[in-house]
């Protein structure tokens, strides 16, 4: 429970000495790349005409309102707090442009302060800003905010003050976060993108418990209707506090934006199909291929985009749990991932459309594929270099191509000799292990698409006598197993960005391992990871920067903790033909909270028909 003694544990002081000057935007290398008169965002219309509505759809349910929270984590309302839609109530201190690796630029605070040694930030609060009930955001509502997700929230907004030695209010209306040794350089840019809460609408006694009651937040819009599982619509505030910031203009273009929820893809693209649903994003190279020849295709009514973002590719994979004992020799996860034949998958399932991942960052200078570690990468990986094999090490090992045949004897034998190694023996048509039994797992899927994989997967294995079932789950099931990692094998994503961090700890770090709603999907607790991870983060130059993530990507390719998949190097996205969107395509791709109603617009809008 929060009490007023715990809120009130900040130093309230007069205005201290400005140890730099107040600056309008931060990033993580280097300098933010727009000036501090820039007018808008590189990649948005500001020309662009308000109004008009568009809705969008996905798969799943949802039974809450509060994205803070562990509680329904999984199941809160899409466009709270969503990096696709939009934050369209709840707003961030600061706002990333997606036009660089990692840059933020004014928003709820007009201005920041640091040193360069970012032992500490101080957020200037934007006089201007507002609630949606017309109450000013003030330095209280940020340090309210920060105590109370720490207290009742859920990561990684709970663990924000794990690495702030003090948090106290300077002036009239900014707050200064002072870092302890736990802090690193990315620490000030992640406070700045986490969100501030209204000190005066919320009651700490029930802020953990999910909700459906209409928030109050300072964003563009408004909790508009609710219908539990089936839909929630958003409306625009006409007197929203930022639309004349220079972070703001081009964005929240909608009067109204409604978010459809259907129990299964088919039904959604089905409803796409009709016009009910305004975009459908592809990710299906077949479908995308043959399955846009209905009437609104030909008509024109429905226009196909493509986009080639300048990003990673992330890693799309089998995830092996680590916390089931099967799984915990890297002799053994090396074996399994082996045997899974992309050639058969890529010809059988998807007419050759994909390209293998190997590499976590591939398709960029973060990637560790096809290039030799260099001193200073070995330097990064230091005793944890005995653990790397040799064509790892040195740039040349690729996965080998098989025949195609989902059976290819090559490469079955080395996973055979791999699955030796850890103690594996075949018997009677059998892979035992040490102990005589059987080895067997089941693969969790979501989706018939993810059903699909895990099949083929399923059928290759079988050559080596390995058991393993397919279990399809509906979606409340699998988010609750996923959340507490109640499964053996599921497939899951990696994103990368061009400036991996703090994620890198969720995804990987011992201190998310038993942490339930983390993304630790594989279970990993390893001190060298951990090790690697932490010189990511305190990394000054772009070349410590770079041999730490090559190092990092070496390192997590080493272990086998994922069966990479594939990647297209596209997005592919469908609208309908009355949403419109800007020419400029960002670094990280399309950005949807940046299009628009084509039907508002006047003769001289830049639209993209």
């Amino acid at each position: 429970m929060i009490l007023p003694a715990c809120l009130a544990a900040f130093l309230v002081v007069p205005a201290l000495p400005a140890w730099s000057a107040p600056v309008h935007g931060i990033a993580m290398h280097g300098e933010p790349a727009l000036p501090s008169n820039y007018a808008h965002f590189p990649y948005v219309n500001p020309d662009v005409i308000k109004g008009g509505r568009i809705a969008y759809g996905v798969v799943g349910t949802f039974d809450n309102l509060n994205p803070f929270i562990l509680k329904s984590m999984r199941t809160t309302a899409r466009g709270m707090w969503d990096p696709e839609f939009g934050n369209l109530v709840y707003e961030s201190l600061m706002q990333r442009s997606r036009d660089e690796p990692f840059s933020m630029y004014g928003l709820l605070a007009e201005t920041v302060e640091w040193d360069d040694e970012r032992s500490f930030i101080q957020f200037n609060l934007n006089p201007k800003a507002r609630w949606a009930d017309g109450q000013p955001v003030t330095a209280e509502d940020v340090i309210f905010t920060f105590a109370l997700l720490r207290d009742k929230g859920r990561a990684p907004f709970s663990r924000r003050l794990e690495v702030v030695e003090t948090m106290e209010k300077v002036g009239a209306n900014s707050v200064r976060f002072t870092f302890n040794d736990k802090a690193d350089r990315e620490t000030p840019l992640l406070l700045a993108l986490s969100p501030v809460l209204p000190k005066h609408a919320i009651d700490p006694e029930k802020f953990d418990r999910t909700t459906l009651e209409q928030p109050v937040g300072s964003g563009p819009y408004r909790v508009q209707e609710v219908k539990p599982g089936e839909r929630i619509v958003f409306q625009r505030n006409p007197d929203y506090w930022g639309k004349e910031l220079p972070s703001k203009i081009g964005f929240d273009n909608y009067d109204e934006i409604s978010v459809e929820y259907f129990l299964q893809e088919s039904t959604l693209f089905e409803a796409f199909k009709k016009g009910e649903i305004d975009v459908y994003q592809e990710g299906n190279p077949t479908k995308w291929a043959r399955g846009y020849n209905f009437p609104a295709v030909m008509s024109g009514a429905v226009i196909k985009d493509s986009f080639k973002p300048k990003v990673p590719s992330g890693m799309l994979g089998f995830v092996f749990n680590t916390r089931r004992d099967m799984f915990r020799d890297p002799r053994v996860r090396k074996g399994l991932t082996l045997a899974f034949d992309f050639q058969w998958v890529n010809r059988n399932l998807f007419e050759n459309a994909y390209k293998r991942t190997e590499s976590y960052w591939q398709n960029s200078d973060l990637s560790s594929l096809g290039i030799p570690a260099d001193e200073r990468e070995k330097a990064v990986l230091g005793p944890t270099i005995s653990r790397i094999d040799a064509p790892l090490l040195d740039g040349s090992y690729r996965f080998p191509v098989t025949d195609g045949s989902g059976r290819d004897r090559k490469v079955l034998r080395q996973s055979v000799d791999l699955l030796r190694e850890a103690g594996f023996a075949i018997k009677d048509g059998r892979m035992l292990d040490p102990s005589g039994k059987p080895l067997a797992f089941e693969i969790m899927t979501q989706n018939a698409d993810q059903e699909k994989l895990a099949l083929a997967y399923q059928r290759f294995l079988a050559a080596l006598g390995i058991r393993v079932s397919v279990r399809t789950v509906d979606d409340s099931q699998y988010q609750s197993r996923t959340q507490t990692f109640d499964y053996d094998v599921v497939i899951k994503a990696y994103p990368s960005s061009l400036s991996p961090g703090i994620e890198q700890v969720n995804f990987w770090g011992t201190s998310t391992r038993d942490r339930e709603g983390s993304s630790n999907f594989a279970g990993v607790a390893d001190p060298d990871v951990d090790r690697i991870v932490n010189a990511i983060m305190a990394s000054r130059s772009v070349e410590d920067f770079r041999a730490a993530v090559r190092a990092h990507d070496r390192m997590l390719r080493s272990q086998s903790y994922v069966v990479p998949l594939y990647h297209l190097g596209e997005q592919w996205i469908a609208r309908q033909k009355h949403i419109g969107r800007p020419d400029a395509l960002p670094l990280y791709g399309y950005q949807l909270p940046v299009w628009w109603d084509e039907r508002v617009q006047g003769d001289g809008a830049n639209i993209k028909p």
